[in-house]
């Protein structure tokens, strides 16, 4: 049995830091070797990012929603020093943003081909009732 969460590590997770990793070369003009560390990766992963050549499984940049709380995150770790705490909500509200559209349902039925994605529907099931 596959639980969203395990799916949302293979590409959620990677798609955020990938989209996060940009920013911080293209916008906030770091060096990779410093975007490594301030994201607790390596650097040869942010060249793998930066390259989209890791972490575009999913396209996530593209969300308003999520450009919104990369841009919250960003701030937090360029601006304001970093609060575990804050930067932690932003990023787990950012998976639930990205598991409300439905993108990891055929990641999940992949996963777990027993699994009808039409028939699952937890994920945007789960966070409608929890607004």
């Amino acid at each position: 049995m596959i639980i969203p969460c395990e799916v949302a590590v293979k590409s959620v997770i990677p798609a955020v830091k990938a989209f996060m990793a940009q920013e911080l070369v293209e916008k906030h003009n770091l060096k990779q070797d410093q975007v490594a560390e301030i994201l607790g990766i390596s650097q040869s992963a942010v060249s793998k990012y930066t390259r989209k050549v890791r972490g575009y499984v999913i396209k996530v940049d593209d969300l308003d929603e999520i450009q919104t709380l990369v841009k919250k995150m960003l701030d937090l770790i360029v601006n304001r020093g970093f609060e575990r705490a804050e930067f932690l909500t932003f990023f787990c509200q950012a998976c639930t943003v990205i598991r409300k559209t439905g993108m990891l349902c055929q990641f999940c039925q992949k996963a777990d081909p027993r699994m009808a994605a039409a028939e699952c529907g937890f994920c945007i099931t789960y966070n409608l009732a929890s607004e």
